[in-house]
């Protein structure tokens, strides 16, 4: 069936609706809840309808809030065609076994989960309490934080898929605010024939510099990279493919490229907290007028000195004439695309965990699956968490051992 523009459902009503054809069955049958999102500007949603229908055509049945695919430019409708049950009441929703969020959880809809139900949903740090795990804990659900879960070689692919959208985005959003004629500074970020390209100065070099440094690259900007792993700047080398210009971070080489660059991409990611601060207030006073400065370390509490949180709808700042974009929430700025790179890997997930006979025979065989638990069966089962609000700890493989 062709795809018609939106808006256009009428016609699609009137088209002919092709048949869905019965896929392997899972041996335990799932019962999945999507509720819509409430945190402020969280755009996703966990589910796109294309994995809905693989989901149901195994047997699993799907149960979703009305209109929380509508951000996303998912409508309810797309979600009926693909099997789902539609609900106007989120209480049925949070009623299923299994409960898939792409934002935490709020106290008010914790107050609606039952016991021994699964969540699969991130783990925001600043907006978990003590209060939050407790209820958890009583509740004796099996929380997952999906940012956790593993894969069988080391990565974490949700984080990874989010570092990608995130490294292309900052490029797309720095060229639209260095060429504003009013905040910017009127450039092309690429340049053209005769006039030299904008210089982007990038902090890292993980996924989300690798991916900047490629959408900044294909448009034909020059790139710098400053990062004290020796090893991620060769290795970003290599798969670059190219010889690129590198650099220890080194304050004064920092400051003399600070000084001329045109575009700053903050992607330093810290595994201990807080990010470490590599821009101070007085480099940036040295910048020029009109650059821009992109801190996507800003979740972290940002890597530039002078960045604070900015948001979708009021997402810039101009600090000593150099504009700040400090959204911590980038992927959600592309919603559709964000939703079916975490649909296509949680869906996996779930087509595992049925044709295993369920979530508890799934925890025992997937180690990646287990390096996301945080709380099992009324147990806190993260040892950060349990120093942090001073819960007792309990080690997962123990409570596994316990229960063969």
């Amino acid at each position: 069936m062709p795809d018609l523009p939106y808006g256009q459902s009428s016609q699609r009503e009137l088209l002919t609706q092709p048949e869905m054809l019965e896929l392997y069955r899972a041996k335990s049958s799932l019962r999945i809840g999507i509720p819509s999102e409430t945190m402020l500007q969280e755009n996703r949603v966990a589910l796109v309808p294309a994995s809905v229908t693989n989901l149901v055509a195994r047997g699993h049945r799907i149960v979703v809030e009305s209109g929380a695919g509508n951000k996303a430019h998912y409508s309810d409708q797309d979600y009926s065609e693909a099997g789902a049950r539609i609900c106007e009441d989120r209480k049925q929703v949070f009623e299923c076994e299994i409960l898939l969020k792409v934002a935490p959880p709020s106290h008010d809809e914790l107050s609606l989960f039952h016991p021994n139900q699964v969540l699969v949903s991130p783990l925001h740090l600043p907006v978990i309490d003590q209060e939050y795990i407790q209820i958890l804990r009583q509740k004796r659900v099996t929380a997952i934080a999906m940012e956790y879960l593993q894969a069988d070689d080391g990565t974490f692919p949700i984080v990874r898929i989010m570092s990608e959208i995130a490294g292309i985005s900052v490029v797309q959003t720095a060229a639209e605010l260095l060429s504003n004629p009013v905040l910017g500074r009127g450039l092309l970020l690429g340049g053209i024939s005769g006039v030299p390209p904008a210089k982007v100065v990038i902090l890292g070099a993980g996924v989300v510099a690798e991916f900047a440094t490629r959408a900044a690259l294909a448009l034909g900007a020059s790139v710098r990279i400053f990062d004290d792993n020796i090893h991620k700047l060769i290795r970003i080398q290599n798969r670059i493919g190219r010889q690129m210009y590198t650099s220890s971070l080194n304050p004064v080489t920092l400051t003399r490229q600070l000084m001329s660059a045109d575009v700053v991409i903050g992607a330093i990611h810290s595994k201990t907290g807080r990010a470490p601060l590599l821009v101070s207030e007085e480099m940036v006073m040295q910048m020029r007028p009109g650059s821009v400065i992109i801190d996507v370390s800003i979740d972290q509490g940002g890597c530039i000195e002078t960045s604070e949180v900015t948001t979708h709808d009021h997402p810039t700042r101009v600090v000593y004439g150099v504009i700040h974009y400090g959204v911590p929430n980038i992927p959600s700025k592309v919603a559709r695309t964000a939703s079916i790179g975490v649909s296509n890997i949680i869906t996996t997930i779930l087509q595992q965990a049925g044709d295993a006979g369920g979530f508890q025979h799934l925890i025992y065989e997937h180690k990646g699956l287990r390096n996301g638990i945080y709380t099992y069966k009324g147990c806190l089962t993260n040892e950060y968490l349990s120093r942090r609000f001073g819960i007792k700890y309990t080690n997962l493989d123990l409570l596994l051992a316990s229960t063969i």
